[in-house]
């Protein structure tokens, strides 16, 4: 297989001080998931912190044909979620082709 594909996995941490209680926080965390779905076509699932009122870990990931482009889909998210949380927010990426992860180490899953 030739065809060319990239992945960005972004791992965020989010804190939403004014929460106090967890429908507030699922309520504001609802509205980040939509809108990284709408704005950046992003594949979003909260992984972590689910029953802490005030933080949230989610795994967002996009794709595209070139590296490049896949990049600069992480940054956007990145840059969006740094002004919308400007102090409750970390973000870590990993970029990777398809080609990286099949040659890569086998990892068994479950």
């Amino acid at each position: 297989m030739s065809a060319r594909a990239y992945v960005a996995v972004l791992l965020i941490d989010l804190h939403f001080p004014e929460a106090g209680s967890l429908k507030g926080k699922r309520k504001e965390l609802q509205s980040v998931k939509a809108q990284l779905q709408r704005r950046f076509g992003a594949s979003v699932a909260e992984v972590d912190h689910h029953d802490r009122w005030q933080r949230a870990t989610l795994m967002a990931s996009v794709c595209g044909g070139t590296a490049g482009r896949v990049q600069e889909g992480a940054d956007g998210i990145a840059r969006w979620l740094d002004g919308r949380f400007p102090a409750g927010v970390s973000v870590a990426t990993e970029l990777a082709s398809f080609e990286d992860l099949r040659n890569g180490p086998s990892r068994a899953v479950g």
